[in-house]
């Protein structure tokens, strides 16, 4: 156990002593990129730079530009970034997306276990009646996502059992708030028994017992389900259904501290979720997308944007240096289901004139901007999709926090007058 410089390497528990902090912060360091570390040979223990665990130790220490008062470090059993992946309890997230469905990957991130038989995802259908009238109020031009804010409300409204906590009580009232969320958008694609074949071989018996990704569909597309992308539907949803504390879930965790009920927590969640630098990024590339007409339109297309000061938008994500793993997975999914349509011709020619000029791989952003524009959906079905499946997370860090019933309050860094001058 020899650092770099020749000394002795610390353990986990030693470099978390010298830190002041528990091993799960310490491993939330590593994570957020902001201290490196090395496997055993056997790969079951780290080990840490005795140097670099004191910079960060010191006093006004500068973590790689980032300002201290900006982080916010919370213990967490659900989701790692490690090794370039993410891991859902311990499981690696693209593996999950390949051979688990949407409902099984929230289930185990709610309890630790995969159900059989599997639990019914249902609202009920008062919570439909009013989740359906409240979005019908909105403009024709509405966006999916800000149809989900206002179900979401409306079905909370309904529920005079929401403050019941217990995680039983929870678990239920995520299966029902998903559900709600998705039945309740307006249909934009006739019922089709076939993608409803689940992925065991099991053929759902009615629309409210078809997957998620299925029902989700009807709202986001007017063509005909087709199997190989609903999959890919359901694949996005498991590859998003959490990614440690993003900026939406810091915020679900922060009114999950103060005891809000699950659909609060999923409220605090959706309003963040829309922000342009977080779900919302997919809705500027979904329009580059409808921009490119034809595939020898795309270097035509970029260059473009690129000439008047436009960011272009999908590629690179500073926790995946050598390529965002989600975005590799469900790209791959589309093509084995959509290779050589002229649609994904688009997408693979915006993946190439990125390439040709040094961009960094494409992230996850683009892959469900590509899902959205394959599968002919309306404008915004990718941040609907988005914010979907991170309901299933937003409930996951809810139980925790209902666990640790200790209320989360950052402490801000006061840079105005001095008091009392």
């Amino acid at each position: 156990m020899e650092s770099d410089r020749g000394g002795r390497r610390l353990s986990t528990a030693e470099a978390a002593a010298r830190l002041g902090v528990k091993p799960a912060t310490l491993y939330a360091y590593v994570s957020r990129g902001l201290l490196g570390r090395e496997r055993s040979a056997h790969g079951r223990t780290s080990t840490f730079d005795p140097d670099e665990v004191d910079r960060l130790a010191r006093p006004g220490r500068a973590r790689r530009g980032r300002r201290p008062s900006a982080e916010l470090v919370v213990p967490s059993a659900l989701t790692a970034i490690d090794h370039g992946l993410p891991w859902y309890r311990g499981l690696a997230v693209p593996e999950l997306a390949r051979t688990r469905g949407f409902e099984e990957v929230a289930e185990w991130l709610w309890t630790g276990r995969f159900p059989d038989p599997a639990p019914t995802w249902q609202a009920s259908q008062p919570a439909l009646d009013a989740g359906r009238r409240a979005q019908a109020a909105l403009p024709p031009a509405a966006l999916p996502l800000e149809r989900i804010q206002v179900i979401a409300a409306a079905l909370a409204a309904g529920d005079e059992l929401r403050l019941e906590l217990h995680p039983a009580a929870v678990t239920a009232a995520g299966r029902s708030l998903i559900a709600g969320l998705v039945d309740c958008l307006p249909r934009l694609a006739p019922r089709s028994p076939g993608p409803g074949q689940g992925r065991r071989g099991r053929r759902a018996s009615g629309p409210a017992l078809d997957p998620i990704a299925v029902r989700l569909w009807g709202g986001l597309s007017p063509l005909e389900p087709e199997a190989g992308l609903v999959g890919a539907v359901d694949a996005a949803l498991v590859l998003l259904a959490d990614h440690e504390l993003a900026a939406s879930t810091v915020a679900a965790r922060v009114a999950a501290s103060v005891r809000a009920d699950p659909y609060a927590v999923a409220s605090a969640g959706l309003a963040v979720v829309s922000g342009t630098l977080h779900g919302g990024a997919s809705l500027g590339i979904e329009d580059l997308l409808d921009e490119i007409d034809r595939a020898d339109q795309a270097a035509t297309v970029v260059g473009t944007r690129l000439r008047r000061g436009e960011r272009l938008r999908g590629f690179g994500h500073r926790l995946y240096p050598d390529g965002d793993p989600r975005a590799a997975a469900l790209l791959a999914r589309l093509r084995a289901s959509a290779g050589g349509s002229p649609r994904m011709q688009v997408v693979e020619s915006l993946l190439d004139a990125a390439a040709r000029r040094g961009l960094p791989d494409p992230n996850v952003d683009l892959a469900l901007a590509a899902l959205a524009h394959v599968a002919g959906m309306t404008r915004g079905a990718a941040e609907a999709i988005f914010a979907t499946a991170r309901t299933a997370g937003w409930i996951a860090h809810a139980l925790e926090e209902y666990e640790r019933n200790t209320p989360i309050r950052p402490r801000a860094l006061y840079t105005g007058p001095t008091p009392g001058s």
